[in-house]
This record gives structure tokens, sequence and C-alpha cells, in this order.
């Protein structure tokens, strides 16, 4: 995991944001505390939360999911990017960051846009399809726990409509993917669920190289 785009030499970084970056002070204050986090390197990159809501609003989004919340970065970085009437749908299970997040949330007055469940993903999604939320999303965040990102992906896959995107984080894995010697469990999971993706004609992909890598998922 990290927390700015993978591979670039720090000066270089650094002028890209100078030169990009458009953070809301309130996303960039959130950033800052939860640097001082003993976990901040689940923290997604400024540029990451600023191409997805670009995202969000190059569709018209109206209604989301955040899959993994930790501090409310991400979720928060969508809520802004939707209209008054948009929605996300947050999953995770801790009560700790999560009490983070509703306080930045609050801060940024669109707490109302989010709706977060205390309760593993896999629940929540699948509670949201037996209510008959399925092929009603415009755009799912996956950034939870990798062991289930298979699970994450086909839940999130019914639950968006045709021609919406699934954006999926860490899908480089600190580089280790692209390592051969490199074969602990959770780096060769990552590596067959990016394989299962790209032999999945159910989608049009892309894998976006910023951040941690992110992989760009159109419901076809």
């Amino acid at each position: 995991m990290t927390n700015q785009t993978l591979g670039l030499e720090k000066h270089l970084y650094d002028y890209l944001l100078s030169v990009s970056l458009q953070e809301p002070e309130i996303l960039s204050q959130l950033r800052q505390e939860t640097a001082q986090h003993p976990m901040a390197r689940m923290q997604i990159s400024p540029e990451q939360g600023q191409f997805m809501r670009l995202l969000v609003q190059l569709m018209q989004a109206k209604k989301t999911l955040d899959i993994g919340v930790f501090t409310g970065y991400s979720a928060l970085a969508i809520a802004l990017a939707l209209p008054p009437e948009g929605k996300v749908v947050a999953c995770d299970v801790s009560e700790e960051y999560t009490a983070i997040a509703r306080h930045w949330w609050q801060k940024a007055g669109v707490e109302h846009k989010i709706d977060l469940h205390i309760a593993p993903a896999l629940f929540t999604l699948e509670q949201l399809l037996a209510k008959g939320e399925g092929g009603t999303f415009d755009f799912a965040f996956i950034d939870a726990d990798k062991r289930n990102y298979d699970s994450y992906y086909s839940l999130a896959l019914q639950l968006v409509r045709p021609g919406g995107l699934i954006a999926i984080d860490n899908v480089l894995w600190s580089g280790r993917v692209a390592d051969p010697q490199v074969q602990d469990n959770r780096t060769n999971r990552m590596r067959a669920f990016n394989q299962m993706l790209h032999q999945d004609m159910r989608i049009t992909l892309s894998l976006v190289p910023i951040g941690d890598g992110l992989t760009l998922v159109m419901k076809k």
C-alpha cells in the first residue's frame, strides 16, 4: 500500500501535485490528520482521490458505493463531487476508524449524503441486492481487505448499472505483483485477481498506474 503514486521520484511527484492537485481544504485537513495515524499507509493518494472525483462528475453519478472507509477520505471525496441528492453507501467494520470519518463528513457538511454501514461489507452488499438494489449504483470503489476482493467485485458488479464504473485499489500492490520472486499468499491472490479481471468478458477495463494501481471496470 502507498499513499502516493508508485514509481515517481520525489521531485517529479511534487511537481505533479504542484500543477494538478486542486484538493478542497477539508480533504487536505483530513489527509493531514490521517498522516499521523498508525495505519496511515491505508490512505489513498490525493491525486487518486481527485481522479475519482472527476470520474464521478463526468458520469453525473448520483448513487455510489464505498467498500472500505478507513478515516473517510474516499467517501468524502466522492460525496463532495455528488449533486445535493447524491448518496454514498459506505461499508466498514471499524467504529474507531469511522469515528474520524464521521467527524470530517459532518464538518464538510456532507454527512447526510453518506449512509455508513458498520458490518462486514459482504453482508451489506448482499443485503442491498436482497432489497432489490441490483443495477442501481453508478459507481463503486473497492479498497478493503484483499482476501475478499473477488467477492466484493462479484457483488459490486451486480449492484452497478450497465455503463456503471467500479474502481479497484491496490492492484499493483506496491509493485510486488510484478516481481516473480515474491510468492506470498496475498501477492499471489492479487495476481490471480488481476488475471481474472483481464479475462472477464462482462466488462471493459483499464489499469491506471495512479496511487498503488487503480483498475477501472465498466460494466457492459
